[in-house]
Formats: structure tokens, sequence, C-alpha cells
């Protein structure tokens, strides 16, 4: 008897939708020609007299390989499974239905990741990510959630095979911590990343709260982007104040004898960035700068939207502000994203094991769809 979760010529019909559209999407044929031109290029003679300019030449080159390879993967697991699935049909032959199944399901895989890089339309959404996260309303609670999903991102990056430096991560005096920022290092880093900028929302029961009442507690996470070398961001010197103070451990312990600790204020725009982590005051100035540029150049970036948004006309947004996703743990257990609706019960996986996939792969597919409509 066949598996009731076998795959159906129908959902070989629309996978094969999805990958003609993202066919589209990627611009494959003109990619193909890409690589042929970007190939003689580099096996040119003199290609690397100009080291800078070959790296690049050969980074262009290997993100259109591997677009051109992931769509010619998908085309071969979408033959074999209709291939498979048609001989299940003529023979009986259930083991071929398994094959079916597994094929398309190597198929999905296949597709998400190739959508996903079609989504990625941002130079920068290929680089390295500076995630700043801060409590929100709740005092005690706040900071203590702050530390919850400082955790929840370590673990997601652990998962990823990307890498993270913690700039700055100082103990608040009671519970959690003050504030969090850390880099990220990794392929589509700050692509996915910015799914997760916004205000996260924790109902739960107070630990800290004798009569067990419950609680319902935010925190503010930032994602920017490493600006890479070819960018730079003016900041006069005449415009920041630099402080240096005594770097804090757990419970606000110092941690070394020097005031190492940087706090670099932008007087023009208020902006305040600290660093702490590094060994010296000269590494986390230096942090502390790029992690100030970054925003600075969000800021114009976002200025510039601002301008454009009144070109248009009015928005109108239906929502809950820059909430973006509840995590509910009394008196039901469950994570939701308010943009794309995704949910799940298994809160566990989600905060101790940092499964986000399902969240940030949804809500890039629902900001594609909703500019898709614009």
């Amino acid at each position: 008897m066949a598996d009731e979760q076998s795959v159906t010529a129908e959902e070989l019909d629309g996978l094969e939708q999805r990958l003609k559209a993202v066919e589209g999407y990627l611009h494959v044929p003109q990619k193909r020609e890409l690589v042929a031109e970007l190939e003689a290029k580099s096996a040119a003679p003199g290609f690397w007299d100009n080291a800078q300019e070959a790296q690049k030449t050969i980074s262009q080159l290997t993100e259109a390989q591997e677009d051109v390879k992931g769509i010619d993967t998908a085309k071969q697991q979408l033959d074999d499974a209709r291939a498979a699935l048609e001989l299940a049909d003529e023979t009986g032959e259930e083991d071929l239905r398994v094959e079916a199944t597994h094929e398309a399901a190597s198929l999905k895989k296949t597709l998400s990741n190739l959508e996903l890089s079609s989504w990625f339309t941002d130079p920068m959404d290929h680089g390295d990510a500076i995630v700043t996260i801060t409590p929100g309303q709740g005092g005690l609670e706040a900071q203590d959630w702050c530390d919850m999903l400082f955790h929840m991102y370590l673990h997601y990056c652990e998962r990823k095979g990307w890498s993270t430096d913690v700039n700055d991560a100082p103990q608040a005096e009671v519970i959690g911590i003050d504030r969090a920022t850390f880099t990220v290092h990794g392929k589509n880093a700050y692509g996915m990343l910015k799914a997760e900028q916004g205000v996260h929302r924790l109902v739960r029961i107070s630990p800290t709260d004798e009569k067990k009442r419950r609680q319902t507690t935010f925190a503010g996470v930032e994602v920017l982007p490493v600006l890479p070398d070819d960018i730079h961001v003016d900041v006069d010197p005449k415009d920041i104040r630099v402080d240096v103070y005594h770097a804090t451990g757990h419970g606000g312990q110092g941690v070394n004898t020097t005031d190492s600790a940087v706090r670099i204020t932008h007087l023009p725009t208020g902006l305040v960035v600290t660093c702490q982590n590094e060994r010296s005051q000269l590494q986390n100035k230096e942090f502390a700068m790029k992690i100030l540029e970054s925003r600075l150049y969000e800021l114009e970036k976002q200025k510039r939207e601002a301008k454009l948004d009144e070109l248009r006309g009015p928005k109108h947004e239906i929502g809950f502000g820059n909430q973006i996703r509840s995590y509910v743990l009394y008196p039901y257990r469950m994570v939701k994203d308010l943009r794309s609706g995704v949910e799940t019960g298994n809160v566990d996986s989600v905060l101790e094991e940092g499964d986000l996939d399902p969240f940030i792969y949804a809500y890039h597919r629902w900001k594609a769809d909703k500019e898709q409509k614009v």
C-alpha cells in the first residue's frame, strides 16, 4: 500500500512552476552567458596583475556559477522524481514511489535555497552582519529576555556554520544583560538576519515575581551590514566623543585593570556605540567605529527611502507597529511571527536551539510576495 505522504504528479507540477519562477528571478540564461564571459576573462594572460580586480571577478564568477548549478541541480531532481513516479505507477513498485518522494523533498530544499538567493538583491545581503539587542519595556524581565534572545541567536549562527564575535554584552546587576552587540561572519548573514529586525515580545510567568504573575516583556533587535572595504562613511572627529571605562564581566566585576572599554557618541545624531570585549582600548575603538559607520550608513539609507515614500504617497500598514514576533510561554506555548503568520508550539527548539530558519525563510517569502503586489 502506498505511503499517504508519497509525492503526487500534481505536487511535482507545482514544484516545476516554482522552478520556472526562480529561474526567471535569477535571470539564469543571462547568468550562463556571464559565466562563459568571466571564465574567458579569468583565463586571459595578465588577469592576476591587478589582484583586487581579479578577486572581484572571481567572486562574481563563483556567485553566477552557484546560481546556474543550483538551477541545473533542481531540473535534474525534478526529472528524476517524475521518472521514478511514472515507473512506480506503471510497475506498482513502492520503492520507486519512495525514491520519487525523496527526490521531491531534495528538490524542495534546493528551491528554497534558490528562492532565498533571488530575494537577496542588495549586494550587502551576502555579507556579514552586526546584531544589537536592547531591553525594552519590562524592567529586570527585559534584561533577562535580552539575554535569552542573545543566546538564541548565537545558537542559530552555530547551526548555520557562521562564526560570531561578541563585541559588547555586559551582565546586568540582577538578571540578564544590559545589551548585546555581536558581529556575524558567514554567507548571506546580513540578508538572512534582516528578518529579525524589530521588536520581540515575550509572555511568561515572571521568574522574579514572588506572586508568579504573568509578565509581558519586550526587546529590540537591530541588524546592520558590515560595510565592505570599498564603502567609506566619513565621520568628522569633531562630531564624536570618545569615553573610556573599565570593562565589566559577570556580575559587574572588572575583567581587567585598564580602562579598555570604549563608548563613542556621535554628537549630531545622538547615536551611541559601546565595545568592551576586545583586549585593548584601540581594538575596542576600532570595532566601535565600524559599528557607528554602519549605523550612519543605514541612517542615510533610511532618509533616502523616506523621501521616496513621500513621493509614492502615504503607506497604510496593518499590524503591530515594529513588533514582529511573539514568544508565549504561558498560558500556552507558542512562537508566532506576526508578519508571515508562521507559528510553532515547539518553543524550546526556537529559544534553546536557535531553530529560526522556518521563520526567516517565511519572512523573506512574505516580503517578496508583498513587494510584487505593490
